[in-house]
């Protein structure tokens, strides 16, 4: 089993920033890969980045060249968002990839004001 707790998000103008961090517990070294989701309100939840062990990265074309993944540790992922626009609001999930399963965080919300 692997637990997901997410941190950072909130309010910001366009424009701005916000860095989500999420934190795993459990049996950690199984993950790969790990990375964040997003579900806006009306849609379906969709891929926003992953990274795997190896560091190998993934983003959605909406987000590439203004969010960077990031992986500090084998249990912590870092999402830092720039540039941030309106569509981007949405609540984010974190999300794991291990050896007996999936598993997600209890989302964070981001919303960005025009």
């Amino acid at each position: 089993q692997v637990q997901l707790v997410e941190s950072g998000g909130g309010l910001v103008q366009a424009g701005g920033s916000l860095r989500l961090s999420c934190a795993a517990s459990g049996s950690i070294f199984s993950i790969n890969p790990m990375g964040w989701y997003r579900q806006a309100p009306g849609k379906q939840r969709e891929l926003v980045a992953l990274i795997t062990s190896g560091g190998g990265t993934t983003y959605v074309d909406s987000v590439k060249g203004r969010f960077a993944i990031s992986r500090d540790t084998k249990n912590t992922v870092n999402l830092q968002m720039n540039s941030l626009k309106p569509e981007d609001t949405a609540v984010y999930y974190c999300y794991a990839n291990y050896r007996r399963g999936t598993s997600w965080g209890q989302g964070t919300q981001v919303t960005v004001s025009s």
